[in-house]
């Protein structure tokens, strides 16, 4: 089994949504707003996946190293 990483970043947000980078930034502070997150803190995958309602499978396929 590949390891992935577990961290979602803007620029993976903009390779699966298409969105510019700072709709992509906006994104991930409003997920983290909603998830009770601080600011330092990061949003996993499942996070993401859950919230915008994509399969984790989907959004583990557009993350690259």
């Amino acid at each position: 089994m590949k390891l992935t990483r577990l961290c979602i970043y803007p620029k993976d947000v903009q390779r699966i949504t298409g969105k510019s980078e700072k709709a992509s930034r906006r994104l991930l502070h409003r997920i983290k707003a909603s998830l009770g997150k601080q600011e330092h803190q990061f949003i996993t995958t499942d996070e993401f996946a859950s919230h915008t309602g994509i399969k984790e499978e989907l959004v583990l396929q557009y993350i690259t190293d």
